[in-house]
């Protein structure tokens, strides 16, 4: 099945999300927990950062994508479809709409970009091999128990659009294999990193940058990398 390494990622990352969510932790704690997560978010972002061949396709894409995120103001889109899955799950007047919306978006980055999720997509695609998933879907799952724990029920709602994105990879895998190259991985990767460090800065409480407009850097990324 195509989409079975897909599934599993998705129902690892439900279950971690569920799990955290079952953990009762003191306020101090998870506070500690959500900056120790901070801090290991921004080394991720760091090191998919560093994986561009040419610095100025994330610079150019990250301005060309806050440009049309701006204008589309996709940050107002993802904060109203928070707030409705935040309803969905129950847990109205428990959770801040923001802080359900981090969650979800923060985990939703960080379980989309990179090479495992593209590659172990492509790979369940063409060939029926389901073991990167499988890999990516472990590291999921326990870092999804972290997320949850300290940012909350949003994090398992990431699980959605992971499953969409890697899905859709793989159903279409041998149209999208001969874009999808090295060249054109580590640029969305060092795009999507740098995003993820602004997610870190933001966890940390040091800005408040609107990354939901910032979005759109990441197609702009697989754009300039195939033409230049």
């Amino acid at each position: 099945m195509v989409l079975w390494g897909s599934l599993v990622n998705f129902l690892a990352i439900v279950a971690g999300a569920l799990v955290g969510q079952a953990v009762r932790l003191p306020d101090r704690v998870r506070q500690t927990i959500m900056q120790a997560l901070a801090l290991a978010v921004l080394i991720i972002g760091i090191s998919m950062g560093l994986a561009s061949d040419n610095v100025l396709i994330p610079i150019a894409s990250l301005a060309l994508g806050s440009i049309l995120g701006e204008f589309l103001d996709i940050e107002s889109g993802i904060t109203s479809a928070g707030e409705r899955l935040r309803k969905l799950s129950g847990k109205k007047g428990e959770v801040d709409s923001t802080d359900f919306t981090q969650g979800f978006l923060v985990a939703t980055l960080t379980y989309c970009i990179g090479a495992m999720a593209v590659i172990g997509s492509l790979n369940s695609g063409l060939a029926g091999d389901h073991q990167v998933l499988y890999a990516k879907s472990l590291i999921d799952g326990v870092t999804a128990i972290f997320f949850s724990a300290s940012l909350g029920i949003g994090v398992a709602f990431s699980a959605i659009p992971v499953l969409l994105y890697q899905g859709t990879i793989a159903l279409v895998a041998t149209l999208v294999a001969p874009l999808l190259r090295d060249p054109v991985i580590a640029e969305l990767t060092a795009t999507g990193g740098i995003l993820i460090i602004g997610i870190s800065l933001n966890m940390l409480g040091l800005t408040k940058l609107r990354l939901g407009n910032m979005l759109p850097a990441i197609l702009f990324a697989v754009l300039l990398a195939l033409f230049l």
